[in-house]
């Protein structure tokens, strides 16, 4: 079985997929990044978190490879629902979770990452975002992709900023969906490692500054205006304030 853990850019993915990934270990699965190297399927799953990129056909078949050789392994992707992935579900052979965060603090954390690796000469996949349209437009389809996967079914959704206000219901909820026992000893220190304030600074987890509701002072009310126009029905469905 393969656990796909999807997520908005800038919305704790690297986060929840670690978290995923270290509490799937707890049962014997392997881990993906030695999938990755067993496999040889270094030119699909990328980056320190085993990135999928877009779920098309090919690559989804090269990494269900390893699962039919009797692998289970937690990948992570950006990427909206596809044929692909729908027909691997519909096996068995995927089990999918979601975080998604409010996109207006998602697009400003991307573009603030993208410039702060322009300043330091590294730039990253986010530096291209130099100004409130690109990064608008950029985040627009994010907010789609949102849109399909919470059309999805048996795909457990979860929001950004509840696992930082609620992380103990919400990490629950992650265990039953994974079907794991949260009083294994095993289980319960993987979920206390990734507490929000425990796991700034690991590898691949990409925090920076999570705090709720950060687009409100830095953008002005004319930006924000266009943000609500743009988001606003999403923003409603999503749960959170205009």
């Amino acid at each position: 079985m393969i656990v796909l853990s999807v997520g908005m850019p800038r919305a704790g993915s690297g986060w929840h997929y670690n978290l995923i990934n270290d509490l799937m270990k707890t049962t014997g699965c392997a881990d993906a990044r030695d999938i990755r190297e067993r496999y040889r399927l270094q030119k699909i799953l990328t980056e320190v978190n085993c990135n999928i990129g877009v779920l098309s056909a090919r690559r989804l078949a090269l990494v269900t490879l390893p699962t039919l050789a009797g692998n289970t392994f937690v990948i992570k992707a950006h990427a909206g629902p596809s044929s692909g992935s729908r027909f691997l579900q519909a096996l068995g052979l995927l089990h999918v979770t979601y975080i998604y965060r409010d996109p207006r603090d998602a697009m400003l954390s991307a573009f603030q990452y993208g410039q702060r690796a322009l300043e330091k000469g590294r730039p990253n996949a986010f530096s291209f975002l130099t100004d409130f349209q690109k990064s608008l437009d950029f985040m627009s389809e994010y907010v789609r992709i949102w849109q399909a996967w919470s059309n999805e079914k048996n795909v457990l959704v979860a929001r950004y900023e509840d696992l930082l206000t609620d992380y103990d219901a919400r990490a629950s909820r992650l265990l039953g969906f994974l079907k794991l026992d949260e009083t294994r000893p095993e289980v319960r220190a993987v979920t206390e490692q990734y507490r929000p304030g425990q796991a700034e600074g690991q590898q691949g987890l990409h925090f920076y500054k999570g705090r709720v509701g950060r687009f409100r002072e830095s953008y002005s009310a004319a930006e924000q205006a266009i943000l609500t126009e743009k988001f606003g029905p999403a923003l409603q469905k999503m749960g959170y304030e205009i």
